[in-house]
């Protein structure tokens, strides 16, 4: 996912008048911005790092979700709209099979050792945005009991 393609999706939004999908998608837009900012590259915002920066905020609106009172069913609605246009962007993450797959073929030698904060330390650089942690952790642990 490219910062235009999200630019322009919020302009499609604006122009149609949705204010909800246009908010949701701003909040991505400077989500994105802020972390080219930090990262010290603001004109040219590498892929990976737009990626994170989607990933990162759909996990903030899944625990607004999770945390949201049953009787705030106003805020609940909003934070599932949200939860359902950031999903729209999100990069497609990496299954447990196909993760498993990496770590059996890439990774046997750091599996050998049996060593899981070894195995985690040198996967999660490999594997960072492309698939999510729990699901590596899982798998990891599964691979060296």
């Amino acid at each position: 996912m490219k910062l235009e393609e999200l630019q322009k999706a919020m302009i499609e939004a604006m122009k149609a008048k949705d204010k909800a999908r246009k908010e949701s998608i701003s909040v991505l837009v400077s989500a994105v911005k802020k972390a080219g900012i930090d990262a010290g590259c603001r004109d040219d915002i590498p892929e990976e790092m737009v990626n994170q920066a989607v990933l990162k905020e759909i996990k903030t609106v899944k625990e607004q979700i999770d945390t949201c009172p049953a009787s705030r069913t106003d805020l609940l609605e909003e934070y599932q709209a949200r939860y359902a246009v950031m999903n729209e962007f999100a990069p497609k993450l990496l299954s447990a099979e196909e993760v498993k797959e990496i770590l059996t073929s890439k990774f046997a030698d750091v599996l050998a050792t049996k060593n899981k904060g070894m195995i985690m330390k040198t996967v999660m650089a490999e594997l960072k945005g492309k698939a999510d942690g729990k699901v590596i952790n899982q798998v990891v642990a599964e691979l060296t009991k």
